[in-house]
């Protein structure tokens, strides 16, 4: 059986596609946390050049234009969600 679904790029590319959607959940879930409840969050994104990381606040989030705005300090930047790769506490 195990090798009948290691030959089957079905399965493979489905079990890859569940596991990026448990991750955009759980990403999703934190950058709500921070929203209510005003968790410093840490969120790693890729612009068009490099990748980027900051920590702060999540003050808003848009849900239309699918864009959060990160705020530290006296300054803050709106992100796209499909640009972030990662988010954790802190």
């Amino acid at each position: 059986m195990g090798k009948k679904l290691e030959g089957n790029p079905l399965f493979d590319n489905g079990r890859l596609k569940l596991t990026d959607e448990r991750k955009r959940e759980e990403m999703e879930r934190m950058l709500s946390l921070s929203l209510r409840e005003h968790v410093r969050v840490t969120v790693v994104w890729c612009d068009s050049v490099e990748e980027l990381r900051q920590s702060g606040f999540v003050t808003s989030i848009h849900a239309h234009s699918r864009e959060i705005k990160l705020q530290w300090a006296d300054e803050w930047k709106w992100i796209g969600l499909d640009r972030i790769m990662e988010v954790y506490p802190g």
